[in-house]
Order: C-alpha cells, then sequence, then structure tokens
C-alpha cells in the first residue's frame, strides 16, 4: 500500500518492468468482452505472467481456465490490471484499487478515451511494449468525500465514499435552486444559490465540470476545481484550489438536494448537512505508451482544429 502525499506526475520507464501478474477486467455487462480478454489472457500467459480474471467479467467466458476473483481480491494480488472496456469502466476499477498499489492500463473497445488510450487493434503491441519497461507512469489524484449529518452541528458522519471525477452537491428532481455555504480550510468563502456545485479533480475537469463551464485542468496538477452549475449570479464563478485544500459545502436551503459521486453513487441530503471533499491519500497510477501526449488526447476528444 503506497501514501502518496504529493503531487500527481508522469514519469517515463526505462527498464524491464518486474510484473509478474496481471488482472483482466472487461466492461461489466458486456458478453463481447469474453474474446479479447482470453486472447490477451493466453497472451500473458505465455509469456509466463499469473493471469488473474475479474469475476463478474469470467461469467461471460465458459470454463474460464483463469484465476477468477472479485476486484478486491484482485487489486490485492495484482501488480499490473489490463482494463478493457471504456473511461467508465476505468473509473469504477480506479476508486476499489485505489488503496493498493497496482500499474492500471486501459485498452477501449471503441473510441479512444481519456482513460482508456489503447486501442484493441494495438493492444498486443502495446502491452509488450509495457512488459518490456517502455512505458509513461501518470499518477491522478482522487477524492474522498463524507457526509456529515444530525441536527445541531452536523456532527455524525453518515457516508463515505472515493470519487476519481467529482463530487456534487446538486438540486433533487423537484426542480428549484439549491442555496449552499462553501468554506475551504475552515473559511468562509461564499454563499451560491445554483442548479448545484462540482468539486472536481484534474481528471473530471473534462466530465461534467467541463460542460458547467469549468477550466480543462492538466492531470500532473495537485488542484481541485470548484465549478458552480447555472449560478443565479453571474459572479459565482469558476475557481482552482490547492489539491491539500479541504472543502466543506453546507446545505442552507433546498427540496430534496442530493449529493453525486462521479455519477456512480449518491446520498439524499438535508438542510444543514455537511459535505466534506479533500484529497485522497493514495493517488492511481495509470500506464501510457511512449509518445502518450495529453494535449493531442485534448484535441482529439474535443475535436480541435476542425473546419
Amino acid at each position: 500500500m503506497s501514501m502518496c502525499p504529493h503531487a500527481p506526475h508522469m514519469t517515463m520507464a526505462a527498464m524491464p518492468a518486474a510484473f509478474s501478474t496481471v488482472a483482466l477486467i472487461g466492461k461489466f455487462k458486456a458478453p463481447e468482452i469474453a474474446a479479447p480478454v482470453m486472447a490477451l489472457a493466453r497472451f500473458l500467459e505465455q509469456r509466463g505472467l499469473r493471469v488473474l480474471i475479474d469475476r463478474l467479467t469470467a461469467a461471460h467466458i465458459n470454463d474460464c481456465p483463469y484465476e477468477v476473483m472479485v476486484l478486491e481480491e484482485l487489486g490485492r494480488k495484482a501488480d499490473l490490471a489490463v482494463v478493457i472496456g471504456g473511461d467508465g469502466t476505468m473509473l469504477n476499477i480506479a476508486r476499489t484499487f485505489a488503496p493498493c498499489d497496482v500499474a492500471l492500463v486501459g485498452v477501449n473497445q471503441g473510441r479512444l478515451g481519456f482513460l482508456t488510450d489503447i486501442s484493441l487493434d494495438t493492444m498486443f503491441e502495446t502491452i509488450t511494449s509495457i512488459l518490456d519497461g517502455q512505458f509513461v507512469t501518470e499518477e491522478r489524484m482522487l477524492l474522498e468525500a463524507e457526509v456529515w449529518s444530525g441536527g445541531n452541528g452536523g456532527q455524525e458522519r453518515v457516508f463515505d465514499v472515493l470519487a476519481f471525477n467529482d463530487v456534487v452537491v446538486s438540486k433533487g428532481f423537484r426542480g428549484g435552486l439549491v442555496e449552499i455555504e462553501v468554506l475551504i480550510d475552515g473559511q468562509y468563502t461564499y454563499n451560491q444559490r445554483s442548479d448545484g456545485l462540482i468539486v472536481a479533480t484534474p481528471t473530471g475537469s473534462t466530465a461534467y465540470a467541463l460542460s458547467s463551464g469549468g477550466p480543462i485542468v492538466h492531470p500532473a496538477l495537485s488542484v481541485m476545481a470548484l465549478v458552480p452549475v447555472s449560478p443565479h449570479t453571474l459572479s459565482n464563478r469558476p475557481i482552482v484550489i490547492g489539491g491539500d485544500s479541504t472543502v466543506e459545502i453546507v446545505v442552507r436551503s433546498a427540496d430534496d438536494p442530493r449529493a453525486h459521486f462521479d455519477s456512480h453513487s449518491h446520498f439524499d441530503l438535508r438542510e444543514g448537512d455537511r459535505v466534506i471533499v479533500r484529497r485522497y491519500s493514495h493517488t492511481i497510477r495509470l500506464l501510457h505508451p511512449v509518445g502518450h501526449s495529453y494535449y493531442a488526447m485534448l484535441r482529439e476528444k474535443l475535436h480541435w482544429n476542425r473546419d
């Protein structure tokens, strides 16, 4: 288990990597993932590596000949995990593997993603290079969020979760605005009436935060972006704060407010509840092909320089 108090960064390996156990994880509820997973498993086995298969992925493989484990066990036993799917799959795996020192490689079934930047067509070639030590390592930060409730002072922690992209406090299904109070490192910052507030990591800056007018933040930075969603006052603008900061969001008024975490889980809030967000103590370690360019990925995904 690796504690990572420093800023995320990128490094390039130049010698054979000491990977011995590889976990293979496919997109959830996608039977078509069985063929590429099995092809990669045989390839890795031929190289003398121990191959582990995620239990849900193995459910799509008839008589799976490899060791099958739940995700939490994979995180404890593997030193490299190859995720075949899309960015959503990678988000789920990243949260589960966050406490473990497992390197992650993302293979996309279709169009390349921000996190899954290897195509199926180049999978074997790229995995070979990675096993030979030719790759770029990138560490990315996560958020840990807590919900505190209990009426007077909100002193009881009732929910906690990790987020790789963002934590969002928003209005509920009934419409209307949510009024929140925001404190940064214990200092009152502002009150805001809006559809919600996004606290995004650099990874999440190209997700919901981007569509709400937030800045694109390079993943090597250790910062958080606070992005209002349709604020009632136009002077409520996105701000970027240090990664060591603690953000406290207090619900002051709303019909049925909610906190969302990576759009994966949510918690129903009440007036007076507090959502506390800070950087998680571990980082995610992504491996990219040599020559990987974040800016080229942005250009491709956001269709820059196209007529």
